[in-house]
């Protein structure tokens, strides 16, 4: 076979384009010198490791498939945050007879208690999801199934947020029913779709590509690849996040039920995509008792303190017994590697209190200021439009400049920023807190007796724009911290605990939800003040301690980063597999 004609197999087969997006640092001369050695190597084979460090590493397009699963996951989150981003108001206001005035009545730290508890619940319910997946049915028919129950549960809450339903009681009950189905149908979506997209690109190792328009030699490189799927997957939940544009104001001058029936419409989009793809994703089957089996085995580590105790080599050798658990030394061996990658995500709980403030706290923040028509519940727009607009300028600009000074920005390092990033978030929230104590007519206690007009509280003298830092600092710190650990939880694992590894990750966002519920009873004024400038100090310290004790992962990157196609699973559900 002809170079030419390898090169065009490579292509077609591998999807590889001609528009590359990351570099590593390189010159002309770099690629001359390779010439002059006489040993290129042939296009779609491996590079040599002299090759891995001269020539220009790029991304390859994403598969269409790939593509309808970020579709999904854009109603998803549509659904997701244009519903549960008015849960605030409509837990806290009291019903008045106005139908978008308020709902259930439960002040601010029963309203902030039972949202903490929702977003605790949605992080908790990945594990079920992740084991249905990995046991019984595979991800897609997971996905699929919990579709079903998520919009269950959103019928649930439109129907009992309907006036009349308010009326007669039906609101609170219906309420808590409606947020533990929709967390669990949450759940079961969000550890199979992050992964799900990663397994639509099916390219494992490095291969060399001849630029047909330059004649230029690249690399392509799988983890770029890895790391653009995330980035755009990311630019896609904050994309459908903004349906907070619309449901604040449907909230103000229709009602709540308005905006939980648009979210329950875009979801059934979300839903009808899922199901008319079918035929274009590549699904993978069900891999057997994986997460199950890992729980066990990590009880056999503890009781033994042992990490190599449940390997059948280990029981024979120690116990003169033959195992009779499902797994392997291999498996074990695996498993080691996954609690390797997970233990980067053991500081990210910390991180998801100050996260999960955007939704709550902030939003009562934003009502005790003067909103000049503008719904306090619209501000958390900020957050989105922040990611929307920086994820861009990195990737295009900021990513390149720092490989061109070689300036390495390897995940540890990114995540350490959004750690502090988040820090400087919480700061800014601190003195904007101040501000609105420092202003009248209520002071420490807004909407007191004496800022009533007309009937209803109005805010201290503070203008809401303020705000804006704040989330737009909570945004930029996402693109740093919650993208990377997406990517490390798929990049790190190996290749059967990739949906243990991001069940993992999401659970770290429960134990964040966990705390936030700790510290509901700081949630009132001024106290809630100082729980400001606690977060920010403990993020602070959170991200020069996550720096010291994982910067040596930097220099571990490639070899990590290193995905063994032979141990991956066939692609036997797929169209073009044979």
């Amino acid at each position: 076979m002809s170079a030419v004609d390898r090169e065009a197999e490579v292509t077609q087969q591998h999807g590889i384009n001609d528009s590359p997006v990351e570099e590593i640092i390189v010159t002309k001369q770099d690629s001359i010198d390779l010439e002059k050695e006489g040993r290129p190597t042939a296009d779609g084979e491996e590079p040599t490791d002299d090759e891995k460090r001269a020539l220009r590493h790029v991304a390859e397009n994403l598969p269409a498939s790939a593509w309808l699963v970020a579709i999904v996951e854009l109603c998803e989150r549509f659904t997701y945050y244009g519903m549960s981003g008015l849960f605030q108001n409509y837990i806290q206001r009291p019903l008045d007879g106005s139908q978008g005035r308020g709902a259930l009545g439960m002040d601010h730290q029963g309203a902030t208690g039972l949202n903490t508890f929702f977003q605790f619940w949605c992080y908790v319910t990945p594990i079920i999801g992740a084991i249905i997946a990995d046991q019984y049915l595979g991800k897609y028919k997971t996905i699929v199934l919990f579709c079903i129950v998520y919009m269950v549960g959103l019928l649930i809450l439109v129907l009992t947020s309907i006036p009349v339903a308010l009326q007669h009681g039906a609101g609170l009950g219906g309420f808590i029913a409606a947020i533990l189905i929709i967390g669990l149908g949450t759940g079961g979506i969000k550890s199979n779709v992050a992964p799900l997209i990663a397994d639509q690109y099916k390219r494992k190792k490095m291969a060399l590509k001849t630029l047909a328009k330059t004649g230029e030699r690249v690399v392509i490189d799988p983890a770029l690849t890895i790391q653009r799927i995330y980035m755009i997957f990311y630019g896609c939940i904050n994309v459908g996040s903004l349906s907070l544009l619309a449901t604040p104001y449907m909230e103000q001058y229709v009602g709540f039920w308005s905006g939980y029936l648009l979210c329950l419409c875009m979801f059934a989009v979300g839903t009808s995509v899922v199901i008319l793809g079918r035929k274009f994703y590549v699904v993978r089957p069900p891999q057997g008792s994986i997460i199950t089996d890992a729980f066990r085995a990590l009880w056999i580590m503890i009781i033994n303190r042992n990490m190599d105790a449940p390997k059948p080599s280990w029981q024979l050798e120690h116990r003169n017994v033959q195992s009779t658990n499902n797994w392997d030394d291999h498996f074990i061996d695996e498993l080691k590697r996954a609690l390797v990658a997970c233990k980067v995500f053991a500081f990210y709980p910390l991180y998801w209190v100050i996260y999960g403030q955007f939704s709550g706290n902030f939003v009562t923040q934003a009502g005790q200021m003067d909103g000049h028509g503008i719904p306090n519940d619209l501000m958390q727009n900020f957050d989105p439009i922040s990611i929307i607009v920086f994820i861009p300028l990195l990737e295009t600009l900021v990513y390149p400049a720092l490989r061109r000074l070689k300036i390495p920005f390897l995940p540890v390092t990114r995540i350490s920023l959004g750690f502090f990033v988040a820090a400087l978030a919480m700061a800014y929230a601190a003195i904007v807190q101040h501000l609105i104590y420092d202003a009248g007519p209520c002071y420490e206690h807004p909407l007191c007796d004496a800022s009533i007009v007309n009937g209803e509280a109005q805010g201290n003298n503070v203008h809401i724009a303020i705000q804006t830092p704040a989330y737009m600092l909570i945004g930029i710190s996402e693109i740093f911290a919650s993208v990377s650990g997406l990517e490390y939880a798929y990049t790190k694992a190996p290749p059967s605990m990739k949906s243990f590894v991001q069940s993992m990750y999401l659970l770290t966002n429960a134990f964040g939800s966990a705390i936030a519920e700790a510290l509901t009873p700081a949630a009132y004024d001024p106290a809630i003040l100082w729980m400001f400038v606690g977060l920010a100090v403990a993020s602070t310290l959170v991200s020069v301690i996550f720096f010291a004790l994982f910067h040596h992962y930097n220099s571990q990157e490639e070899q990590m980063n290193a995905l063994d196609a032979d141990d991956d699973m066939p692609d036997a559900h797929h169209p073009d597999s044979k």
